[in-house]
């Protein structure tokens, strides 16, 4: 049994192994290189309405593809406002009301299910 201390991300760990076989090793065997450190995925956008508002909130978590209208315009009830793209799909987010959108999201955002998308007063 070969007792070793490894470590991982600055994690220290302690772990034996057996060997099973074989002809033994005498000479410690060359370090291994380290993983790539794996860049992090944005934040979830934390924005919110104006009093008063009807806020459309977001279905599912995802991203931001794009806004279908500008910030600011006049939509009717059922008109889409924003791609949001969840499991590699494309879903249409429409107006809970009429009235001006104001977009509290921007294109590229990563979101939560629940987040604030757009405003409308």
């Amino acid at each position: 049994m070969r007792k070793f201390n490894i470590n991982v991300n600055g994690k220290s760990y302690f772990v034996e192994v057996e060997e099973i076989g074989g002809a033994s090793v005498s000479a410690p065997a060359a370090p291994v290189a380290a993983p790539a450190p794996v860049a992090a995925a944005p934040a979830p956008v934390k924005a919110t309405a104006e009093a008063g508002s009807t806020v459309v909130t977001a279905p599912m978590p995802g991203t931001i593809l794009s806004l279908a209208v500008e910030n600011g315009a006049t939509v009717n009830k059922g008109d889409k406002i924003v791609i949001l793209e969840a499991m590699k799909m494309e879903n249409e987010i429409v107006a809970t009301a009429s009235g001006k959108v104001t977009f509290l999201v921007k294109k590229g955002d990563a979101v939560d299910t629940g987040a604030q998308l757009a405003a409308i007063k």
